[in-house]
């Protein structure tokens, strides 16, 4: 059943890379909870006690939000597979945007998205693993480009430009980066 680590053990991390779906957890001290799925070959695992997850552009920004006022981030994986197993890596993160000096250091860590946004840079606190015995079964068929394929139409000013427009407070009026435009 459950089990806690103070990092990331090896089976882990082959854990990890073998999973095309993740999802993150963050709040504000108070509003909303968001969890949002995540895929696109978006992560990396740095270290035993380091994650870097590139964030691609989307409807919302809670995490942005969200860690501005509480530096807290769940990352939680699920197997599909035969293997049952929950994982989750909780911690804390600092964010990198396009703006930053270290920007491109990191995001050469990724394929080459249009639509980049932030890079999470996650300190492991802790890892906990649960048994997933409830989880169903899935066969993953394919990486969906529709988010691809949306950025490369609106092109790099395009993507800024929604940034500012869409991307600038969470939904419960926190500010994000994309907040100074307005």
């Amino acid at each position: 059943m459950g089990k806690q680590f103070g990092r990331l053990q090896d089976d882990q991390i082959t854990f990890i890379g073998e999973q095309h779906l993740f999802f993150t957890g963050t709040a504000a001290p108070t509003g909303k909870v968001n969890v949002s799925p995540k895929g696109m070959d978006s992560l990396r695992v740095m270290s035993p006690t380091r994650i870097l997850w590139r964030n691609l552009t989307g409807s919302g920004n809670e995490t942005d939000g969200h860690l501005r006022l509480a530096n807290r981030i769940t990352l939680m994986w699920c197997s599909f597979t035969k293997h049952p197993l929950i994982l989750r890596v909780y911690g804390s993160a600092t964010m990198t945007t396009p703006a930053h000096t270290f920007w491109d250091e990191l995001n050469a860590q990724f394929p080459e998205a249009l639509g980049a946004r932030q890079i999470y840079d996650v300190s492991i606190e802790m890892v906990q693993s649960s048994c997933g015995f409830a989880v169903p079964l899935f066969d993953h068929l394919e990486d969906r480009q529709v988010l691809s394929k949306w950025a490369e139409d609106k092109g790099r000013d395009g993507v800024e430009a929604y940034w500012n427009e869409r991307n600038g407070q969470t939904l419960d009026g926190f500010p994000t980066t994309y907040d100074n435009e307005r």
